[in-house]
């Protein structure tokens, strides 16, 4: 399989609505199978340790038919965050960069956004002002940028967007920071006959442009929050048109709504972040036998540190509050260190 691998604020609602995790701490896991053994080359990019073992008894106690927890293959569900689980969401979501980049390519076209806000503050590239956007701001500028075309029209713009946009940071394609330990998290599992699904708060057709070809995940295995579409006739040929309206939200209860309505089945493993994850990973904890549950940054060399004892505390990109960590310590979550428990970050180090 082939895989190519201060900043705004900005609310899941305005970033899907067109009306608009994470300290690399995470993981959680309660399966209590005897130590299982890593087979060779599996997680190969994770240190040794209680993180790494926790996935290793998991899949040992659901996939042996003599473990009081074994699932069958046709429930082997697991679902994962994507920004700040599977890749890089700092120092802004990849979905709020393009949007951005979106309002300069269209700015020609609109020659008085130069004097309105927030096309204004885009335009300027002034990006101290534009943390301090608000949920209507953002409203605005993805529902300029995202709806009003079909949705093939969209996917062949975000597509090619993501083939030269690169990351601020790292220089990279945004494609190409993906998290290396997570993929052969998703490996193993499939390898263990699970199916793995994207459940994020971003967009669902932009994640649905790359999904297959950088996770492995196909299309249809994406839930993520959604705009309106219209059925219609254009040119004499039927086109869905994306409209400036919310359809559907995935992100905090929405995720276990979302779940339950578009997989139908309870997740035996959940991968998330931040505070926008805790109620998948509620829910996928409520279930009965082994279930895996999983948060997680705490490396500012290599990556970022944001959440309680990051060096990022006021960031509402990957929001990881005391909270949720102090959850995790009382339902006796694992929590991974990206420091601490992560050999690498990315496939090219």
């Amino acid at each position: 399989m082939k895989r190519t691998l201060s900043f705004p604020r900005v609310s899941r609602r305005a970033l899907l609505s067109t009306a608009a995790v994470q300290p690399s701490l995470p993981g959680l896991i309660a399966a209590t199978a005897a130590d299982a053994q890593a087979p060779a080359g599996v997680l190969t990019s994770w240190n040794d340790g209680p993180a790494k073992q926790a996935i290793l008894d998991f899949v040992h106690a659901t996939i042996d038919q003599a473990s009081p927890s074994y699932v069958p293959a046709d429930d082997r569900v697991a679902t994962f965050d994507q920004d700040g689980t599977l890749w890089v969401e700092h120092p802004i979501y990849t979905q709020a960069m393009f949007a951005l980049d979106r309002v300069r390519v269209l700015a020609p076209a609109h020659p008085g956004w130069k004097n309105d806000e927030p096309f204004k503050t885009v335009l300027s590239g002034d990006f101290a002002d534009v943390g301090h956007f608000t949920e209507k701001d953002w409203t605005e500028i993805i529902g300029a940028t995202h709806a009003g075309m079909t949705t093939d029209e969209f996917l062949d713009i975000a597509k090619q967007w993501l083939e030269t946009a690169k990351h601020p940071r790292f220089k990279r394609l945004y494609t190409e920071l993906v998290y290396q330990p997570m993929f052969e998290v998703l490996d193993y599992l499939r390898a263990s006959d699970f199916d793995t699904y994207i459940v994020t708060g971003g967009g669902q057709e932009f994640v649905r442009v790359y999904s297959q070809r950088v996770y492995g995940i196909p299309p249809e295995q994406v839930v993520g929050s959604s705009i309106v579409t219209k059925y219609e006739m254009k040119d004499g040929k039927p086109v869905l048109m994306r409209l400036p309206k919310v359809f559907f939200v995935d992100d905090h209860d929405g995720k276990a709504i979302g779940i339950n309505l578009f997989i139908g089945k309870r997740p035996h493993a959940a991968f998330g972040n931040s505070d926008g994850d805790r109620e998948m990973l509620e829910w996928t904890a409520a279930g009965n036998g082994a279930r895996l549950k999983m948060l997680h940054h705490d490396d500012a060399e290599r990556e970022y540190a944001y959440g309680p004892a990051g060096d990022l505390p006021d960031t509402k990109v990957g929001t990881f509050s005391v909270s949720l960590m102090e959850e995790a310590k009382a339902r006796d979550w694992t929590v991974i260190s990206m420091k601490n428990d992560w050999k690498r970050i990315f496939s090219f180090e």
